[in-house]
């Protein structure tokens, strides 16, 4: 009789299937701990710039343009003492603050611009006359402070104006970039349309006049 040949071919070796499934799970596993390892990475990248705009007033960064910095500078012109910038940005008043010999100080709620301010800070030689500071301005007080910038928005004015006024000592100056202060009437104010700075002098603001105390000799009788 004759003999039946078997056909030689043969389909994959159980082996060979299983061998390819475990490297199609380990690429899933890297791509799946790529692509969440890269929205962790925006996360923390656009978290702190998104936060502001969920407070309940929103403050959003906005850089000053160079325009708008020498005129803060020519408000700053004669006056002495510490500097503070609430809301700092990437820190370039401040920076320029301390060119001028100001020991400056700013406030900013996104820990990366306040990196970068320190950076920038370094890298232009004022870091020992500047410091950055991770904070809400409304959870500080700024009542050591005898120049106060501020590049503010309409909807935080009339309560930033009100702290201001409590905290702060007669011979502050407040200058404000941007948009004025409501109620105070500006004692300076220099520039056009959005690069308008504001300088309010809180003595005249406040009405406060140095008092002197008179004491007339007493004559004998």
């Amino acid at each position: 009789m004759p003999k039946v040949v078997a056909n030689g071919s043969h389909g994959p070796a159980p082996q060979d299937d299983c061998k390819g499934a475990s490297r199609g799970r380990s690429w899933g596993l890297l791509v799946t701990a790529g692509v969440g390892g890269t929205l962790v990475a925006l996360y923390g990248v656009v978290l702190p710039f998104v936060t502001p705009a969920l407070r309940r007033v929103c403050l959003p960064f906005v850089p000053a343009t160079s325009t708008q910095i020498q005129n803060v500078l020519k408000m700053l012109e004669n006056r002495s003492g510490s500097l503070v910038d609430i809301g700092s940005g990437d820190g370039r008043i401040v920076i320029a603050a301390a060119k001028m010999g100001f020991k400056a100080v700013g406030y900013e709620l996104n820990p990366w611009l306040v990196w970068y301010s320190r950076y920038r800070a370094w890298r232009d030689g004022v870091h020992h006359n500047t410091r950055f500071f991770i904070s809400d301005l409304w959870k500080v007080s700024f009542s050591c402070y005898t120049n106060v910038v501020v590049f503010g928005v309409p909807q935080m004015m009339p309560q930033l104006e009100k702290k201001l006024e409590e905290e702060l000592e007669c011979n502050a100056r407040i200058i404000a970039c941007r948009f004025p202060f409501p109620c105070w009437i500006p004692d300076h104010s220099t520039g056009e349309g959005i690069d308008t700075v504001w300088a309010y002098d809180l003595k005249h603001s406040r009405g406060c006049e140095t008092k002197r105390l008179e004491i007339s000799p007493e004559t004998k009788s």
